[in-house]
């Protein structure tokens, strides 16, 4: 019986499958993969975009302004859809290609699903050295799309066109994995998608895709189920994996049925109203005084969709050495750190299986009811930070505080690194759950503005995202404010303009260093006039964004009613103090000279070695 085929490219056939890709979320069929943000260059603008072209009205194409952008505003995306959802990348060969490198590092630390397609060399090599080509002396099958390698969970270059038959099913299958989720990498050498080949019809067939639930072993359950029965002072740390698995009811059901406080992490953060009864507050070096101080105290703690990150763990000062941890995680090499009890399998599932394995065990409702008290002294300091003052620079906190008074209820909170995280990851109280992304796992400046028109895109019509962003991070990558004109994907961009990167000078000078090429005061100026702030209202003026410069807090709050009546995407500038900061820290691990002519960098060094001596190791 012959086999019925369809003689396409390569590039056709990939474009094809892709359009016959579905998944259902809230009940409803809808495309795995939503769109592609694309840059054209000669490594997929002859072929790709030939197949892309035709199927616009299925698969649409978004132009970006840069590669890194486009796959970071992916990443915002499918952080907004919990993972469900999927938006591609496709850049040219060389420079086009690694400037994703970033990107994917940052989905890979975050386990977030992100498709990029690049396009490579000739795989029969007669025109080398391709333009863009990086040639590799000692073995010339190394191009620089190799790289991605050490930042995808699956990655494969296509010498065949027969060979997307197999791996593109593969890729997929990664990116929806619970436990391995995360970017997948495809190479496509030029020569390689112009190749026809007769392709079997059944590999475009429409499938519909599910986000597997694995259950886990129910010894594990059992043993995790005992062990917290001996609990005096257990604490729930929730993580991201909360957010993924959609289980954020049911831990917080379990959390005030048991009796036991909620701290979360920042990807976790949000999974859980501000003012939830079981909600402690975030943990960790950007945490509060509340959660550090349950986690000091804690003799059990149940950590959640967590990897346990050095900013959760104050790089693992922040636990008592005799602590218990039970981990509950979709990925093994999760569970298992730090020698937790480790009971792998879905958040949700778990945690019904641990529920019902208590039977009607229940904390004394003293060991909640302290942790509401911590809880209220908490909000109480934020409430005294966060209040007007007659200082002639506000801070970040008196900002944070604005932004989230004004913020609608379903508005999302976008933001990254910088001196902007922790203040909000302290400051923004919750309205909705899930509505607060913090790209914190990789810690990746430059997320803020493309997350934005990635969540823009994701909560069409339901939100509008509020990006917050420092002068630091705005002036590493702003573009996409153009790209959500041009695409009408709206968003409120709030710059914090402190002068530079305020932050990190903070660690600086607290290690005993002066000041130095960070704010932008202590960088190396051959030009006495130059400007120490930017203009960045005239700056987003030029890419066709609404702009106004706000001069207090007041104005602030104007500008906001302002911004949200506005059509499209807006920016407001306020000048934020660059000093003054929102207590609650835990202690963090980072390398000190152990020798320095510097007294202030020799007393640095003995304060971080008393860190140091309160570290759980390999305990």
């Amino acid at each position: 019986m012959t086999q019925e085929t369809v003689r396409l490219t390569m590039a056709q056939a990939l474009v094809r499958f892709l359009c016959n890709q579905f998944t259902v979320i809230d009940g409803e069929r809808v495309p795995l993969f939503a769109g592609v943000f694309g840059i054209f260059g000669h490594g997929n603008v002859t072929c790709l975009s030939e197949a892309l072209e035709g199927v616009q009205d299925r698969l649409p194409t978004w132009r970006g302004q840069n590669e890194q952008s486009m796959a970071l505003a992916a990443i915002g995306f499918a952080k907004a859809r919990r993972r469900r959802q999927i938006m591609i990348a496709t850049s040219s060969i060389g420079p086009g290609a690694l400037n994703m490198a970033t990107a994917a590092g940052t989905a890979h630390a975050n386990r977030l699903p992100l498709l990029m397609l690049a396009g490579d060399t000739f795989t029969n090599r007669l025109p080398d050295p391709a333009l863009q080509q990086v040639e590799h002396f000692g073995d010339p099958t190394v191009t620089v799309n190799d790289a991605f390698r050490a930042v995808s969970r699956y990655w494969d270059r296509i010498s065949h066109p027969a060979q997307i038959i197999g791996s593109l099913p593969q890729a997929i299958a990664t990116m929806l994995d619970p436990a391995d989720c995360g970017p997948a990498f495809i190479s496509l050498p030029q020569d390689t998608q112009e190749i026809a080949f007769d392709y079997p019809a059944e590999f475009f067939e429409p499938r519909v895709w599910s986000v597997p639930r694995p259950r886990p072993d129910r010894g594990r359950v059992a043993e995790a189920a005992a062990l917290l029965r001996s609990a005096q002072r257990p604490l729930i740390i929730a993580g991201g994996g909360v957010r993924y698995s959609g289980a954020e009811e049911a831990v917080a059901a379990f959390a005030v049925e048991r009796g036991i406080p909620v701290v979360e992490t920042i990807a976790g953060k949000g999974g859980l109203t501000h003012y939830h009864p079981a909600h402690a507050g975030p943990i960790g070096v950007v945490g509060s005084t509340s959660a550090n101080t349950l986690a000091e105290e804690a003799d059990i703690v149940l950590a959640i969709g967590t990897r346990l990150q050095d900013f959760t763990t104050g790089s693992w000062t922040a636990f008592a050495r005799e602590a218990r941890f039970i981990s509950i995680n979709a990925a093994r090499f999760d569970a298992t750190k730090h020698r937790a009890l480790a009971v792998v399998g879905d958040a949700l599932e778990t945690v019904a299986e641990l529920d019902a394995a208590l039977g009607d065990w229940r904390m004394d409702a003293a060991h909640l009811e302290r942790a509401r008290a911590l809880f209220r002294e908490w909000d109480a300091l934020l409430d005294r930070h966060q209040a007007p003052t007659n200082a002639p620079v506000p801070t970040y906190a008196q900002v944070v505080g604005v932004v989230n008074r004004m913020a609608g209820e379903n508005d999302n909170l976008v933001a990254a690194a910088g001196g902007i995280p922790g203040e909000v990851a302290k400051g923004w109280r919750v309205k909705a759950p899930y509505t607060f992304d913090l790209e914190f796992g990789f810690s990746c400046m430059g997320y803020e503005v493309a997350g934005g028109w990635g969540n823009a895109m994701a909560n069409e019509g339901r939100s509008t995202p509020i990006v917050m962003v420092g002068d630091g991070g705005y002036l590493m990558m702003n573009s996409d404010i153009y790209s959500s004109v041009l695409t009408g994907h709206k968003m409120i961009v709030v710059v914090c303009d402190n002068g530079g990167f305020a932050v990190i000078n903070r660690l600086q000078e607290f290690k005993g260093t002066p000041g130095f090429n960070n704010l932008l005061k202590d960088c190396r100026i051959e030009n006495p006039g130059a400007p120490l702030h930017v203009d960045f209202v005239g700056h987003a003026e030029s890419m066709g964004a609404h702009a106004r410069r706000c001069e207090s807090l007041a104005d602030l709050e104007a500008g906001l009613e302002w911004a949200q009546a506005n059509d499209r995407t807006t920016l407001l500038s306020i000048a934020t103090d660059a000093w003054s900061w929102v207590p609650g820290d835990a202690a963090w691990d980072v390398g000190v000279p152990e020798v320095s002519e510097r007294e202030s960098v020799r007393a640095a060094r003995a304060d971080h070695e008393d860190i140091r001596a309160g570290q759980r190791v390999g305990v």
